[in-house]
């Protein structure tokens, strides 16, 4: 969800999962914390809450992680402060965000160089921040790649 941060995840989308019972969650979360200020502490222990409700209310889901962007290089992300500093912080998420998954045992999926790409191409949609259809249509080819068989394969 636009604007969501690791707080919206645990208050508004978490409590659905034992009711819809998915059997494919995908967590990627963090830049309005980044935004918002969060540290790296209150953001690994957010990421540990959202991955340990996901494995108590999903249990039989495959679980996949993925990094945030580098939305640094977005023609919008200069107006969040220095473009360096903010790549460097999502670097460091990126990395709790590794640690974390899999240290819930969950798959990181590392398409991170593959965003970076995206990025400097200027694959944005049209606010200038986020990623364009296409490049999250890449990054779901790139997610497919990597699910098993009964998960990639339509009914």
């Amino acid at each position: 969800m636009n604007g969501y941060r690791t707080d919206d995840v645990i208050a508004e989308e978490l409590p659905l999962l034992a009711e819809f019972r998915p059997t494919l969650v995908t967590i990627l979360i963090g830049a309005n914390d980044i935004v918002a200020g969060s540290s790296n502490d209150r953001y690994r222990e957010q990421l540990r809450a959202i991955h340990a409700r996901v494995r108590a209310d999903a249990a039989a889901a495959v679980v996949y992680a993925l990094p945030q962007p580098d939305w640094s290089l977005s023609r919008a992300g200069a107006s969040f402060g220095d473009p360096g500093a903010i790549a460097a912080r999502i670097e460091r998420f990126n990395t709790i965000a590794r640690e974390e998954a899999e240290r819930a045992s969950a798959t990181y999926v590392d398409i991170f160089p593959l965003m970076r790409d995206q990025m400097r191409r200027g694959m944005l949609a049209p606010d200038g921040l986020h990623p364009s259809a296409q490049a999250y249509a890449q990054w779901a080819e790139a997610l497919v790649e990597r699910l098993p068989a009964t998960l990639a394969s339509p009914p």
